[in-house]
């Protein structure tokens, strides 16, 4: 199955997609209404503007500095995902979109990374809790989150995470535990974007690392993962042959594949991947 990821409407159920993905809220803040034909997506605890508004909500490291875009590595601000009232507004548009659709998507769901959160809320709320740990109970605050949204969930729930498939990372930098979100969540989306893929080896290492990493047989030609896991490349302006390419490469490990926020430019990679696999058939005479 192929998917498209858009901000636009009129893209979701464009074809040769069978699939459509409408951010209802990214990580600029913007937020749209949310639609009956398409999988509504929700940038959970990334949010620029809200960040901006109120640095109250931003996760800080021990020396105080906020997890912001000014710093290096951030693309965007992060929201502290112990922040009561911004996670029952979260919450809310969870509902709102499985009100539209019964499947929902959640994006940018964790802790920036390593040494985040430290703020007085995050220390009581540790302090406080059952965990020697705080790796454990940064774990739990996620768990708690998605397990939370799950319930409001008729469908099937989709979470997107950080391409990392390497013992222990997710959970080390985000809070991500694999085993535990796999009991709430239906099935893991990975994007790995490139502006690019003029060489795809390291698209391949990462998608057989999330297909053992998820449970499935190191042989691709195995049984697929426990929770199946789709791959989302990225679309603006990638020439449409690399696209191709990069495509074969994710549906071989991947449950589906996706492409992201260039409608136009995936449906032409579509199309001709699909016109080069039909010129390439022998019809054989009886």
């Amino acid at each position: 199955m192929y998917g498209v990821v858009t901000r636009n409407a009129d893209e979701v159920e464009m074809e040769p997609f069978d699939l459509g993905f409408y951010e209802v809220k990214d990580v600029t803040g913007r937020a749209a209404a949310p639609l009956p034909n398409a999988v509504n997506m929700v940038s959970c605890f990334g949010d620029n503007a809200a960040a901006s508004e109120n640095p109250d909500l931003v996760p800080v490291d021990e020396r105080g500095e906020p997890a912001t875009r000014d710093r290096d590595y951030f693309d965007w601000a992060y929201i502290c995902p112990t922040h009561s009232e911004y996670r029952e507004g979260l919450l809310e548009i969870v509902e709102d979109c499985a009100a539209e659709n019964e499947d929902v998507r959640l994006d940018d769901v964790g802790f920036p990374r390593e040494g985040f959160c430290r703020c007085d809320r995050c220390e009581r709320l540790f302090e406080e809790s059952d965990r020697d740990e705080w790796a454990d109970w940064r774990a739990d605050v996620i768990s708690r989150f998605v397990a939370d949204a799950a319930d409001r969930v008729p469908g099937r729930l989709l979470l997107t995470l950080y391409p990392d498939p390497y013992p222990g990372h997710l959970r080390a930098r985000a809070g991500l535990d694999l085993d535990r979100l796999a009991e709430h969540v239906d099935e893991f989306v990975v994007p790995v974007y490139d502006t690019e893929y003029a060489t795809t080896y390291w698209l391949e290492t990462i998608a057989r690392g999330f297909r053992s990493r998820l449970g499935g047989d190191y042989d691709v030609h195995g049984a697929p993962p426990e929770t199946p896991f789709s791959l989302e490349l990225y679309a603006v302006e990638v020439d449409v042959d690399d696209l191709i390419h990069a495509a074969e490469v994710a549906e071989t490990y991947a449950k589906d594949v996706f492409f992201g926020y260039d409608a136009n430019n995936a449906a032409a990679a579509l199309r001709r991947k699909d016109a080069d696999t039909r010129e390439g058939e022998v019809h054989r005479p009886e």
